[in-house]
């Protein structure tokens, strides 16, 4: 017997240290980790000892023998990583993890750090500050949202409930005795960085990557054409989004792009919305789908499907969810026979569903490959998008556009991209990397070379949008390791400022008001079946707030 990894690891590599015989890979010191589309034990390494089950913090380990029909793909694609002979031959002897330090030459007194963000990279900067030894820490941690956990809650998609799991060890570190919880703070708004700078040693930021990127093409802010930035935080009840209305009452729906942020719309689009009733999706969403005439949800990619950008655990979960409903196009491109075993597993999959819509009235899903979008089309509101004929070249992988257009009809567009950071007020700002410059999560100044000191960036923020949530702990760990060394090196400086940040916050919001808001919509879950019934609304959440805490 062996055990497999399924589509819901989270590539935090918890499972890794604990593997007796190394099993497990990539380790976070092995080249692709950071990009890797999930981790793999090797059906014939692993000795059934069952320690990674109980490590893996999103439950995605299962036993092949207790496989549901659902996760028996995994088992070919974690044998199908080892076919390379390249990670054969890894060295048994187990994988440890780093020891935290114990810093002996820090200076006095403790080391204060403000926390700017709640999602993954910032709470795992976190947790790796309050691990360290030696060291006596104050941890500040500031929140936009009345709401913590940013990707997790607001960027997995629902019915991957599992993987919202990993927002529980978050809240362990969050809840810790050397930390503070600020919801509510805007940072450049209510408290700037100049305030933030000269009441603590550091500022870390693990804001994410917020924005969409661009088509760049006419007709994309026509009515009906959106960002799936948008729709996502819209089905995920982000309150930026709460009062977003997206138009359903259309027959087509063309997603532009093919990554796993597509096929997550094109699944919800398409899923029977019964099946989502056991998630936290949000209320509104939920009965927008009910209400949805769409029958076709066309995912349309420049290139062919040997470049799909999707990862093959999010392409075996749709087809699991849609079957014979998931079909492609007759033309995905030139199709080699090169690659990785894992490559060609994919291209398998791809290859083998099915070309022609099956009977009965419920949505198709389509990947369709080979077209790069020109225009989206209409006069008041999209009606169609244009796309151009995508040529590659078999020799070097090049694209370039033919004149050979075809108008696809379509009532609703959903461009999904890519995502962009924002810029961080007072922080330098790489517009076309979309990211703030550093060195190891150290802020620097491109117009000097000089680091900004006491500024450092972790996650999206920090390396551009890639990797999955515990790709993010990695990241973090970096960032943090780096502030400790310039700590210890006395290159922070001391804090000019003594008094309380929160006497200058324009409101105090801690994680007291959170837990009386998640007991809410947990309790509301109950009631209905549900795991929980998000709060959207940002005055309705207060309202919520302020009626629990007021009979406290």
């Amino acid at each position: 017997m062996a055990y497999v990894i399924t589509q819901n690891c989270c590539n935090d590599a918890s499972c890794v240290p604990v593997c007796p015989v190394n099993c497990i890979h990539p380790t976070p010191e092995e080249p692709g980790y950071g990009t890797t589309e999930m981790l793999y034990i090797d059906p014939d390494g692993c000795i059934d000892c069952g320690a990674c089950l109980d490590a893996c913090p999103v439950s995605a380990i299962e036993p092949d023998y207790d496989l549901p029909a659902e996760s028996l793909p995994f088992l070919e694609l974690n044998a199908a990583y080892y076919r390379d002979p390249a990670r054969r031959n890894y060295d048994p002897t187990p994988y440890k993890d780093p020891a935290p330090r114990t810093w002996t030459g820090a200076p006095a007194g403790p080391l204060k750090v403000a926390v700017v963000g709640t999602g993954p990279a910032a709470s795992y900067a976190v947790q790796h500050l309050l691990s360290q030894r030696g060291v006596d820490i104050a941890i500040d941690v500031f929140e936009r949202l009345l709401t913590p956990w940013g990707l997790v809650r607001f960027g997995v998609a629902p019915d991957h409930l599992s993987t919202k799991s990993a927002a529980e060890p978050f809240g362990r570190a969050l809840r810790g005795r050397k930390v503070r919880v600020f919801l509510d703070v805007t940072v450049g708004e209510d408290v700037t960085h100049e305030q933030l700078a000269e009441r603590y040693h550091a500022v870390v930021y693990g804001v994410g990557a917020s924005r969409d990127r661009r088509l760049g093409v006419e007709g994309e802010d026509l009515p009906g054409s959106h960002a799936a930035t948008d729709f996502v935080g819209w089905y995920n009840g982000h309150p930026d989004h709460a009062a977003s209305e997206f138009d359903l009452g259309v027959e087509r729906a063309v997603i532009v792009g093919n990554g796993n942020v597509a096929l997550d719309v094109a699944r919800v689009l398409a899923k029977d919305p019964e099946a989502l009733v056991a998630t936290d999706i949000a209320e509104h969403a939920l009965e927008a789908l009910r209400a949805s005439s769409i029958k076709e949800i066309r995912v349309v990619a420049r290139r062919g499907a040997d470049a799909s950008a999707f990862t093959t655990p999010e392409l075996i979960g749709l087809k699991e969810a849609l079957g014979p409903r998931l079909i492609r196009s007759a033309d995905l491109g030139a199709l080699g026979a090169d690659g990785t075993p894992l490559d060609r597993y994919k291209r398998e999959l791809i290859e083998g569903l099915p070309a022609e819509v099956p009977d009965g009235d419920r949505p198709v899903v389509v990947l369709d490959y080979r077209k790069t979008p020109v225009a989206i089309v209409g006069d008041e509101r999209v009606e169609a998008v244009r796309f151009a004929r995508t040529q590659i070249d078999p020799e070097t992988g090049a694209t370039s556009v033919t004149d050979e257009t075809e108008d696809v009809s379509a009532g609703l567009v959903i461009r999904s991209v890519g995502h962009r950071a924002q810029p961080i007020k007072d922080l330098p700002f790489d517009e076309q990397r979309a990211v703030v410059p550093n060195e190891r999560g150290r802020v620097v100044d491109p117009s000097t070379g000089t680091t900004v000191p006491g500024a450092f960036v972790a996650g999206w923020v920090k390396r551009g949008p890639s990797g999955v949530i515990g790709t993010n702990r990695r990241c973090a760990r970096e960032t943090v390791d780096a502030l400790l060394e310039d700590w210890e090196a006395g290159r922070l400086g001391e804090p000019t400022d003594s008094t309380d940040v929160a006497s200058i916050l324009p409101r105090v919001t801690d994680l007291e008001a959170w837990k009386a808001l998640d007991a809410h919509e947990r309790t509301s879950g109950r009631a209905t079946g549900r795991p929980r019934v998000k709060v959207a609304d940002r005055d309705a959440q207060l309202a919520v707030i302020a009626a629990a805490l007021s009979t406290d």
